[in-house]
């Protein structure tokens, strides 16, 4: 059985921190699907991860022996977005082969089992090149970045020549580009702008009374914009998650909550995150200069624009002020007077990354706020957490 296989290595996953510390590279969600979710719809196939000997190494994790042993597969880097002259590519590959990027980065290898020569070695019989640009997430803000042509290729992914539900007669449409509603979508006295990109509204999403989106954008599966938000693309709304105030180029991942007044841009909002209301970041500095961003590695530039960068299961109190360009961990309860810090370690409390969660009081309320949504705290998500609590402070 053909498959594809994930693999983090060589990718740099540290330096897409702190989305990387919950969750494989593949399953970061830029445009309207995970990483993971584009390669399935392109290819048609079943998806695993690559064993890298981690904490990450969950019920998909596969080794390459296990991989190939009912059949071939496609081993690609987690970072890397499909694009149709990519796919086209990748599809012609032969066993034994690899598609090279022009700077000489592997892109995906066709083996089998044959092509195994050691745990994490594999044997290339050829190599061909692909001469086409690249999407590639390498940083966090790469995701916001990257947005645009992401919502515009999942949209012509997902619809392809399907029918759009009508837009109720109550609500008003400008633009030339696609506007596509899926089934059981509510939507009442809205306004939407198609000029600068196409709209997307999931399916059983709810866009109330009053708000005003200009595309691109997108509307995850039962998520909800509420009445009078002002959203500005290049902005996705992930599945669950609830949307309000004035948004602009920035992806809520899923199952996250900003759903008061205040201003969220050029950020990226992990899952089952909450922002209290009037929460607001900075995207700009005022010298207008590049901004800087906290990595692994040191100060990295991220271009003029950078708000927030939050890991999953973070919240923000009300009227939290963030600084330009802030990076804040896994399962933060941030809140205190002024702008916060530009960095804000995993599960810290409070914004001065001083003191910290007691990690069974994290758990506590992580579970809670899953519960407001009709979940509950995994195991596999617990053995996430406890390891980025032990040893990735």
């Amino acid at each position: 059985m053909d498959k594809i296989l994930f693999t983090e290595e060589f990718c740099r996953p540290e330096n897409l921190y702190p989305f990387t510390l919950t969750r494989q590279l593949q399953d970061i969600r830029v445009g309207i699907l995970t990483i993971r979710e584009k390669w399935e719809k392109a290819l048609g196939l079943p998806s695993f991860d690559k064993k890298e000997d981690d904490y990450k190494d969950l019920v998909l994790a596969r080794d390459l022996a296990e991989a190939t042993a009912d059949g071939p597969c496609y081993l690609v880097h987690g970072n890397i977005l499909p694009t149709p002259a990519l796919i086209a590519a990748v599809k012609v590959l032969q066993e034994g082969e690899c598609l090279m990027s022009r700077e000489n980065e592997s892109l995906v290898f066709r083996i089998s089992a044959g092509q195994i020569t050691g745990t994490h070695k594999v044997q290339v019989d050829k190599v061909t090149y692909f001469k086409e640009a690249l999407l590639v997430i390498r940083y966090p803000w790469d995701i916001f970045q990257l947005n645009d042509q992401a919502i515009r290729l999942d949209i012509d992914t997902l619809t392809g020549e399907r029918t759009s539900q009508p837009l109720p007669d109550n609500c008003r449409h400008s633009g030339n580009e696609k506007l596509f509603i899926e089934k059981g979508a509510r939507i009442s006295h809205a306004i939407f702008n198609t000029a600068t990109g196409p709209i997307y509204i999931g399916e059983d999403a709810e866009i109330m009374e009053g708000a005003i989106i200009r595309g691109p954008f997108a509307a995850g599966k039962s998520s909800c914009v509420k009445m009078g938000a002002k959203i500005y693309g290049a902005t996705s709304i992930g599945p669950y998650c609830i949307a309000a105030g004035e948004i602009k180029n920035s992806v809520l991942m899923g199952y996250s909550n900003k759903a008061h007044d205040g201003y969220l841009g050029d950020s990226v909002i992990g899952e089952w995150c909450n922002l209290g209301a009037g929460t607001t970041n900075s995207n700009l500095k005022n010298t207008a200069g590049i901004v800087k961003v906290w990595t692994l590695a040191g100060l990295a530039a991220a271009g003029r624009k950078c708000g927030v960068l939050m890991g999953d299961y973070s919240r923000t109190a009300i009227n939290t002020s963030i600084n330009t360009g802030t990076v804040i961990g896994t399962a933060c309860n941030v809140f205190g007077a002024g702008l916060t810090p530009r960095y804000v370690p995993s599960f810290s409390w409070g914004s001065d990354g001083v003191e910290r969660c007691d990690f069974e009081k994290a758990l506590l309320a992580i579970d809670n706020w899953k519960q407001l949504k009709g979940a509950s705290l995994q195991d596999t998500e617990q053995v996430v957490l406890q390891y980025v609590y032990n040893h990735l402070y």
